[in-house]
């Protein structure tokens, strides 16, 4: 017969492996038969946390803590949790006690960082993570969110050397060939392989590098998603587009990521590789079949004077960032009920159940399920969005998608957006068309989506008149 430890490390493994809902299960069988075990209660919290029900796993980690005061593991975990549901100081003073009862205890450490990094003061957190430096100087975490904080400062001599650390992370191995990667060495005459490393929004802002170096002198090759392909057949600088796992037939010098060109270009040239100069970024560097194109115009019968918006609120719930950068559709009441606007969902999968519990759901026209099933990844998104007089959505790849084909896009931020976006400024060396809408105060939606209200009154509809 298993003992309770046993049976608690194979809901461990269950957990680990990719299903915390199994897990779940089996730790509440676990503490009906021991409800006072501490373990067991912590094991708990981290499953309910991994399913983002994180005032649940609150309510686990304060039993286990009523059971056990010294618990660091649980003390940290509980700081995670009140870091998630916005409750900043009590974060704090709980990350404090976990480090207070094991002072070489990294984890809070690193998570008080992060804390106060996300609630927008970032010298507050660049100190924590420094001090986590001192327990783990060759910690590859801290130095990966080191370079992403340098890259938001707009530090890119000491970003980039810092953030070359996420190849060393388990998951995000590199792909490997039998030749040496670029790390700024001359292209004349030579072939470069390129790939992208990220998501889909990353792939978009960054497939414009090939042109870079299509123009230094380099033959290029794109290895991407099979989806994509349709996407980038349009964009400048590619000598060969190829998909994922194809083999490699050609002699090829050098291999790179897309963000290995963007970072060492800067170090090699002092500038960031945004494509300026190699293509005109304010027309787009990406592009929608015409006959696309005019199909979708046929089909969205725009309403005379009005502003045809299409917009996006939802990004990944599974990205790291979500809770920070996505918001709920209700806060376009905003500019929902104006006559002058007709907004248009580009929202894919998730949060589209949203449109069935706000108001004015039935004011927002929908798409057809099947658009970028037939063509390619965001094909018919594409021809949509050439079609419209702006784009309003949150950080997601539907904002690097329009700011990519020259489309106006306002991108709405949290208070501390990615990296790429920078600190401050209403504007983006890397996407001409687009403008930005900063959060001021952590979670506040509503005081940016009234200031994008604001600037509608600015604009009169242009394609829609066409």
């Amino acid at each position: 017969m298993q003992s309770i430890q046993q049976v608690l490390d194979r809901a461990w493994q269950i957990h680990q492996s990719g299903d915390p809902a199994s897990a779940e299960a089996i730790y509440r069988q676990v503490l009906a038969q021991t409800p006072r075990n501490a373990a067991a209660h912590v094991y708990l919290g981290i499953a309910l946390f991994d399913q983002r029900r994180f005032e649940e796993s609150v309510d686990s980690y304060q039993t286990a803590l009523m059971i056990e005061r010294q618990f660091p593991i649980a003390w940290n975990n509980l700081g995670n949790s009140y870091r998630m549901l916005g409750e900043i100081e009590e974060a704090d003073r709980c990350l404090k006690t976990a480090s207070q009862q094991k002072p070489d205890y990294l984890s809070p450490l690193k998570n008080r960082g992060t804390l106060w990094i996300w609630a927008g003061e970032v010298e507050r957190g660049l100190r924590w993570y420094h001090e986590a430096l001192k327990l783990a100087p060759q910690d590859p975490e801290l130095h990966r969110n080191l370079g992403v904080i340098y890259l938001l400062q707009e530090k890119y001599a000491e970003g980039w050397p810092e953030y070359r650390w996420r190849w060393t992370f388990s998951d995000n191995a590199r792909p490997q060939y039998p030749f040496p990667i670029w790390q700024g060495e001359d292209l004349v005459g030579k072939t470069i392989l390129l790939y992208p490393e990220q998501g889909l929004g990353d792939a978009i802002q960054f497939v414009r590098v090939a042109a870079t170096l299509h123009q230094a002198g380099a033959r290029t090759i794109v290895i991407c998603a099979a989806h994509l392909i349709p996407l980038f057949l349009s964009a400048p600088g590619i000598d060969s587009l190829m998909p994922s796992g194809s083999p490699i037939s050609e002699r090829v010098d050098y291999h790179a990521s897309f963000l290995d060109v963007v970072d060492y270009w800067y170090e090699k040239n002092g500038e960031l590789a945004t494509g300026a100069g190699v293509t005109d970024l304010a027309q787009g560097y990406l592009s929608a079949p015409a006959s696309l194109i005019e199909y979708w115009q046929r089909t969205l019968t725009p309403c005379p004077g009005k502003l045809q918006v299409g917009i996006c609120w939802q990004g990944n719930p599974k990205h790291h960032a979500d809770i920070y950068r996505s918001f709920q559709l209700e806060e376009f009441s905003a500019i929902a009920g104006r006559e002058d606007v007709s907004l248009i969902s580009l929202q894919h999968g998730f949060g589209t159940e949203q449109i069935n519990q706000v108001p004015f759901g039935n004011k927002i026209a929908m798409l057809p399920d099947n658009i970028d099933k037939s063509g390619g990844a965001f094909l018919d998104t594409a021809a949509i969005m050439r079609n419209l007089d702006l784009v309003i959505t949150s950080d997601t790849s539907t904002a690097h998608l329009a700011g990519a084909l020259g489309v106006p896009v306002w991108v709405l931020l949290g208070k501390v957006p990615d990296w790429r976006w920078l600190e401050q400024g209403e504007e983006t060396r890397w996407y001409p068309t687009m403008r930005l809408f900063r959060q001021t105060h952590m979670g506040d939606w509503t005081g940016v989506m009234n200031r994008v209200a604001a600037h509608l009154n600015t604009l009169t509809p242009i394609r829609s008149q066409k």
